[in-house]
Parts: C-alpha cells; structure tokens; sequence
C-alpha cells in the first residue's frame, strides 16, 4: 500500500521519472540528470512553439532562473513547470563522459 497525491493505493509503489540536477549549458540549453541515472541534453528552443506556456523561457535572464521542485523544473516561483516525462522524451542522449578535444 502507499499513497500519492493523498490517494491511498492497494498496489505497490511506482516511481515516476523525476529531475535530479539540471544546468544550462548554452542559449536555451540544459544537459539534465533524471531520476534513472539518465543525463540528457534538451534544447528549449525547440519547445517553444509547441508549448505556449514556456514562451516566458524565450528570455535568457527567465530561463537560468530555473528550480526543480520535488522532482520537476520550475520557473517564475513554479507559474511555469515542465513535466519530467515530457522533458525526457523531447531530450537527447548526452555521454557526459564525452570531453572536447583542442588541438
């Protein structure tokens, strides 16, 4: 038994995909660490016209200004949130073992 969002469950728990770290990387780019090990790299900008909600994230200043709450980005003291699902099935594979090489 357990209970989510004050409803009280006969089943075993599930555990849903959660944000672990995040940090902006460039313009309107995050590299995010997930709740199953994950570290994936999300371009925003590619967001923004399908979700007219993240339109306030087009301003750089408003996108740094990010916070995971219980397991989620927000912004604008939570007005703006991301589901972590959505944000992991619009990401990318990212090695963050990978390192740049400069001659």
């Amino acid at each position: 038994m357990f209970v989510r969002n004050g409803i009280v469950y006969g089943d075993s728990g599930f555990k849903e995909l959660e944000v672990r770290d995040a940090r902006v990387t460039d313009d309107h780019i995050m590299v995010v660490t997930f709740s199953n090990g994950e570290t994936r790299l999300c371009d925003f900008t590619e967001m923004f016209d399908d979700v007219p909600a993240f339109a306030p994230l087009r301003d750089e200043t408003v996108f740094e200004n990010f916070q995971i709450d219980d397991g989620v980005l927000t912004w604008k003291d939570g007005s703006i949130d991301i589901a972590p699902s959505y944000l992991y099935k619009h990401s990318y594979e990212y090695d963050v073992r990978a390192r740049l090489v400069t001659a």
